[in-house]
């Protein structure tokens, strides 16, 4: 796609710029077409999570079975039944590297006795090392229960106090930040808490929707919001861009090169969210050219970006960053080339399974990159 200056909606900017030509990019490739992007998972469904291990009341010395098979009989528990409360540590990980954790605490479609939704925490760090779920009364849910929640799950897995804690729900932004503000935690709103969400709708479908309490068709009390996008802040202009397309291969090698060569962005793990793509699959992104590269890199580097999507109604590009804030990251002139490439781009994402990306360069034809980020576009959890 030809390039288009940015425009951001500012006085130096026009609404709708015209398109113009740029030289072809030599690392990416042009999106002139929708394309059938294979892409393979490892299931049909996000892979199920087997890491679970039960609370039990029972000590290890009274079971008269060895180790292995006690393994199988509490896995086995915990899958029978929906009630039951896990808390897990990976045996070969060092409690001391597990410093971020991605947190959910929320009503479920549960009615308990009283004939209320059952609230309740589930916590795991990023490689799901570590695991833990608690039910709550709604009669207690508030910052001072969630802290000693904290305390509790540090307490009994002998991890230290998380520095970071990711969340995606704005409705419990007061609650989760004065819990964390007062352990000396750096609360995080985002909805790069992948792992999180996909053990969400795992547990959905395994866990909620068999226990007797379950209520079908019940809506998400706090569901998650997609307000209007505002206008860019003034630091995160850019000068060019292009939707462009990279085979997986040439992602993997951005993806390395963002600790080896210091370049800002975020990856993803996709074997452990259970993503497996040919190395020649074609992803696509958007790529932004400036030249404050480095500096309009760093400050998307501290926004928790999550996602990019096209309005072909207004003729715009939407970049998601942390819990709701959505900007219009950049605008074209409407015609039927430019509806049809974002027509094409966004169908390419979406083969994708959502999973796309986005660099920063000096220049459109530059070799390298200053920033790169690792996309997944994924939809809100059921719960």
């Amino acid at each position: 796609m030809a390039a288009a200056a940015l425009s951001l909606n500012n006085s130096t900017s026009t609404n709708s710029p015209t398109l113009n030509s740029h030289k072809p990019i030599s690392k990416f490739t042009s999106l002139t077409k929708p394309t059938n992007v294979s892409f393979n998972f490892l299931t049909n469904t996000p892979p199920r999570l087997q890491h679970f291990r039960p609370r039990s009341s029972v000590s290890e010395s009274s079971l008269s079975v060895p180790k292995e098979a006690e393994a199988e009989i509490e896995a086995d528990d915990v899958e029978d039944d929906p009630t039951q409360e896990l808390s897990y540590l990976d045996e070969e990980t060092d409690p001391e590297s597990i410093t971020e954790w991605e947190l959910d605490f929320c009503s479920r479609p549960i009615i308990d006795i009283r004939g209320k939704k059952i609230w309740e925490l589930v916590v795991c760090d990023g490689s799901l090392s570590l695991q833990y779920t608690k039910y709550f009364p709604n009669n207690v849910i508030n910052s001072i229960t969630l802290k000693e929640a904290i305390v509790a799950i540090c307490d009994d897995l002998g991890v230290p106090i998380p520095e970071k804690i990711r969340f995606f729900r704005s409705q419990m932004q007061t609650i989760i930040t004065k819990a964390c503000k007062e352990l000396d935690i750096k609360p995080i709103p985002s909805k790069r808490c992948l792992s999180l969400l996909l053990w969400l709708e795992e547990r959905y479908e395994t866990v909620y929707t068999r226990h007797t309490g379950f209520q079908k068709g019940s809506k998400p009390l706090l569901a998650l919001d997609n307000p209007f996008p505002m206008e860019l802040p003034d630091n995160l202009f850019g000068d060019k861009w292009a939707f462009v397309q990279l085979p997986f291969s040439s992602v993997q090698e951005e993806v390395s090169s963002l600790e080896s060569k210091f370049v800002f962005g975020a990856s993803l793990d996709l074997d452990l969210l259970g993503i497996e793509v040919d190395d020649k699959t074609l992803i696509p992104g958007l790529a932004v050219a400036s030249s404050r590269a480095k500096p309009l890199a760093a400050w998307m580097n501290g926004l928790e970006v999550c996602s990019i999507e096209t309005d072909t109604a207004r003729g715009s590009l939407i970049l998601s960053v942390g819990i709701s804030t959505r900007y219009i990251y950049a605008n074209y002139k409407k015609n039927p080339v430019t509806t049809s490439e974002a027509e094409a781009w966004e169908a390419a994402k979406k083969a994708c399974g959502g999973l796309h990306f986005l660099a920063i360069q000096e220049e459109l034809d530059s070799e390298d990159c200053v920033g790169f980020w690792l996309l997944l576009d994924l939809p809100p959890p059921p719960v």
